[in-house]
């Protein structure tokens, strides 16, 4: 097999800039070591799939920088302070740590059952109000951040030249110096206007939760905290900052304005969005009645891994349409891939045919071009599935040796570091004893043209979930 660094030398890995609004080249800032900073969970419930869609979407991303031989070091914060998680907080009575413990726990719960890959940092943004107080004291030492008059510190966006660089919004279409403020961490697209990076404390909103400051008591505005993060951990200027496409505007916006205007420095050199999901080409909603977490599609029976399938087979600058047909056709799809890997795992033929090597060069070729094109995850899987085709083909006509299958083999492997949808166990949890007995019972009956006998053996074998196949080297049984 040719190794990987090989690959990754001569193809180049092509990016979507949502700040340029075209694909560029992924040149680290640091040799071979890319710094990557994704938008995580706001944990004040569990993440839905549209969250999990743009989680799935960072794990390919990383996993394929990765595939090219490029280290990665990646933080994913945790929002647990926001409006909404100090509202749930006051609402169940309970601490702000209390009450987003669990749905922490549940996070990182789901994030395996996805089987996405754990990164370097999961900073909570409560544990960073140091470095978030500091920023603040920078910016007003800068002029860029007041004291408003209702106690809370404020951006002025008039004073940051660069403002809409992202979401390619210009001010002077909006309002003049925006001279409106808003306190809310979240709010409308025609919104332009001062965001809040401290908020004073209001006994009425925050109950008994604030900390204590030199701008006086409440905390920190949402826009802030991840600022704070990705510097800290990472750095003032980072190779690649990723969210959803909603958190283009304000969130990611504001964090530029507030990291240029500290550091000097280009904070990010390449920003990645990826679209809504919808159900049923509706926009999820809990009045539709089509709002899903992961845990209710577990509920219904399907596994982690098909969801997983079914969220990454998508284009991520594409709106994916979720639908439970669409759930079902991932389990077909995976479960050709699986009966492939089993079929390789059983090829003994001693003989090679040299056939089956040129294909398999082709394919590596081929998922990694598709890879390096912004990620055409379409093209990288039809690249599998086609050679999966064709070394079926010649498996059929006995042209796979055992050395052939075992590169094949090591080939999906190598597939898998990118995908993370397939399992290598070969299954050896055989068919029971009385079944093997029927099977053989029924070539005898069949060879004397006992038909009445024949058909209610195979009654017998496939009522307990198995079927017969025939193959070159005679009848077998293969669990349904």
């Amino acid at each position: 097999m040719t190794h990987h660094n090989s690959t990754s030398k001569s193809t180049p890995l092509f990016l979507f800039n949502t700040e340029s609004r075209r694909k560029e080249e992924l040149i680290p800032l640091e040799k071979n070591h890319v710094r990557m900073y994704t938008c995580g969970p706001t944990v004040y419930n569990y993440a839905h799939i549209g969250n999990f869609r743009t989680y799935v979407f960072e794990d390919l991303l990383r996993r394929t920088i990765k595939f090219m031989g490029i280290r990665v070091t990646q933080a994913m914060n945790l929002t647990d302070v926001d409006d909404k998680t100090i509202k749930g907080a006051i609402t169940n009575n309970v601490t702000l740590n209390e009450f987003t413990e669990p749905y922490k726990k549940a996070f990182f719960d789901d994030l395996k059952v996805l089987n996405i890959e754990p990164v370097e940092f999961y900073p909570a943004a409560t544990d960073y109000f140091k470095e978030m107080i500091e920023l603040i004291h920078q910016l007003i030492e800068k002029q860029v951040a007041y004291k408003g008059g209702d106690g809370s510190i404020y951006y002025a966006i008039n004073k940051f030249p660069r403002y809409g660089c992202l979401s390619h919004l210009h001010l002077d279409e909006l309002q003049a110096g925006a001279s409106t403020r808003v306190a809310t961490d979240e709010y409308e697209k025609d919104n332009v206007s001062d965001f809040v990076l401290w908020k004073a404390y209001d006994p009425e909103r925050d109950g008994k939760i604030f900390w204590e400051s030199p701008f006086g008591p409440g905390r920190p505005g949402w826009h802030l905290e991840c600022s704070a993060m990705a510097m800290k951990l990472l750095g003032p200027t980072i190779d690649i900052h990723v969210g959803g496409v909603d958190n283009m505007f304000p969130h990611h916006e504001n964090e530029i304005a507030q990291s240029e205007a500290c550091t000097g420095k280009q904070f990010v050199k390449l920003w990645m969005h990826s679209e809504h999901l919808v159900v049923d080409n509706k926009k999820m909603s809990k009045s539709l009645g089509n709002f899903y977490t992961l845990r209710d599609l577990l509920n219904k029976g399907f596994s982690g891994i098909q969801v997983r399938y079914m969220l990454l087979q998508t284009h991520y600058k594409t709106q994916l349409n979720f639908t439970f047909g669409g759930l079902d056709a991932v389990k077909g799809s995976l479960q050709r891939l699986q009966d492939f890997i089993q079929r390789l795992f059983e090829i003994s033929n001693p003989v090679s045919s040299g056939l089956v090597q040129p294909a398999l060069e082709k394919t590596l070729n081929a998922f990694t071009q598709s890879l390096c094109d912004d990620l055409n995850i379409s093209a990288a899987l039809a690249a599998i599935f086609d050679l999966v085709r064709e070394i079926n083909g010649l498996a059929d006509g006995g042209k796979v040796g055992k050395l052939e299958a075992e590169n094949t083999l090591a080939l999906f492997k190598r597939f898998n570091e990118v995908l993370g949808i397939l399992s290598f166990e070969p299954q050896i949890e055989g068919v029971p004893k009385d079944l093997e007995e029927a099977l053989a019972k029924r070539i005898e009956a069949r060879q004397q043209k006992n038909w009445a006998l024949s058909d209610s053996l195979r009654n017998l074998i496939t009522s307990r979930g198995y079927v017969i196949e025939d193959t070159p080297d005679g009848a077998r049984l293969k669990k349904t």
